[in-house]
């Protein structure tokens, strides 16, 4: 897996969609799941997804695809990061 290139700042979707091997309807989706994932919207509508949203994205598709949560298991081990401190770290390490 590749992360995000530490000099860029903003990213489109189509953008993170090339990072993270997902398609976009995927992110979407993920979006509705995870209170976590929120990329804010340009002035034409777009999503804009910061740095550390693609690496929470991609900590969420680690949790999915490699530790084979369901996707409320993923919520209840995203939820148990951020209570622990260790949301910031976990998501580094997934990238």
């Amino acid at each position: 897996m590749t992360g995000p290139h530490p000099a860029q700042e903003f990213f489109s979707i189509g953008e993170v969609c090339a990072l993270t091997d997902r398609k976009p309807h995927v992110l979407r989706y993920w979006e509705s799941q995870f209170r976590i994932l929120s990329p804010a919207k340009n002035r034409s509508g777009n999503r804009v997804y910061r740095s550390r949203e693609v690496e929470l994205i991609l900590l969420v598709k680690h949790l999915l695809y490699t530790e084979k949560f369901t996707i409320e298991g993923a919520r209840h081990r995203l939820e148990t990061y951020r209570k622990n401190g260790e949301l910031k770290s976990a998501a580094r390490s997934a990238a």
